[in-house]
């Protein structure tokens, strides 16, 4: 599976952002995609999955601002009222069997 990300960059508190990622590969219709980040000194931790079917998981700290969403091979992340704890790698993940990564991509919430 290969994972193209997109998105990212600088956000104020309170502001949105938006990724994207395309997923290819022999395995991309069959896999979970979804999103993990990961800030300076602390683990990786998931942030959204969502199944083929439309199965969606969040992770506490973000449920209720964060919106995964898929079309086809293609996952997005909508994030809204962004905080400056939301600062962190972000990381296009697709599951099946295992996890396989993309690049990570940057978002920096400013206060």
């Amino acid at each position: 599976v290969q994972l193209q990300a997109s998105g990212g960059g600088l956000a104020q508190a309170g502001g949105s952002l938006r990724l994207s990622c395309d997923a290819s590969g022999r395995i991309s219709n069959v896999a979970a995609l979804g999103w993990y980040r990961q800030a300076p000194g602390k683990e990786r931790e998931l942030v959204a999955r969502i199944t083929p079917g439309g199965s969606i998981e969040y992770g506490a700290s973000v449920k209720g601002r964060f919106t995964i969403s898929r079309d086809g091979n293609t996952v997005y992340l909508q994030m809204n009222s962004l905080k400056p704890e939301d600062t962190a790698v972000y990381y296009c993940v697709a599951r099946y069997n295992r996890n396989y990564w993309g690049q990570g991509t940057q978002v920096t919430v400013s206060s």
